[in-house]
């Protein structure tokens, strides 16, 4: 999955590193040990406990990277994230397109389908080899809409910000042609939600307002 740098990890999980990780730029779950990851996902299991109990948890969000390519290992593997977080809904977004092009996509969504795990529609820059398609597919009782903008000039850009890559603010016509396809999707599904990652300043807020405005 994504690198992670140690300084992220808890201290007491960073202390407890092997030394040669300890020393790495850049950590790799297939790297860590064993005990560790199961803390791992203990804490993060603890961690979204206070959000379930308030009601304020949907589901919980699983992106795999444009390198995540499909296979028998890559369904185990997002079939293990299911089972570590048995009492929560998980959510499925694919960063790259070969999950759904025409040779893979009806087995992609078989294979959500089968296991009750919802397909995150999303809106991103389109042309670049990994650009996913804006389908809009349910495979579960839940859906979801994730707009990341479609700002093509630093989508695929290195040594900026989380925030610099997502510098996009649609348009009130973009999400306008959203609109039909996101009231589709909560027609056939018991919960919709539709989320704005296009995080940059308040622009994500803004463009959640106007399409809150569109879909009443």
């Amino acid at each position: 999955m994504h690198p992670t740098p140690p300084s992220v990890l808890p201290k007491d999980i960073r202390a407890s590193l092997p030394s040669d990780l300890q020393n790495k730029a850049n950590i790799y779950q297939r790297d860590m040990p064993q005990r560790i990851m199961e803390e791992l996902w203990r804490r993060f299991d603890q961690a979204l406990l206070p959000l379930d109990s308030a009601g304020k948890l949907g589901v919980v969000l699983f992106q795999f990277p444009p390198w995540y390519l499909p296979g028998d290992e890559q369904h185990d593997y997002i079939l293990s994230c299911k089972q570590k977080l048995p009492q929560y809904r998980i959510a499925v977004e694919f960063r790259h397109n070969s999950w759904v092009n025409e040779k893979n996509r009806e087995r992609t969504f078989s294979f959500l389908r089968d296991h009750n795990l919802p397909f995150v529609c999303v809106d991103e820059p389109q042309g670049f080899k990994s650009s996913v398609p804006p389908l809009t597919e349910t495979t579960s009782d839940t859906s979801l809409v994730r707009f990341h903008g479609r700002n093509r000039f630093t989508w695929e850009k290195q040594g900026i910000t989380t925030a610099e890559r997502f510098n996009y603010l649609y348009t009130e016509n973009e999400l306008k042609d959203w609109v039909p396809r996101i009231k589709g999707l909560a027609d056939k599904t018991r919960q919709c939600h539709v989320l704005f990652n296009n995080c940059h300043e308040d622009k994500a807020v803004n463009n959640a307002r106007q399409i809150k405005l569109m879909l009443d």
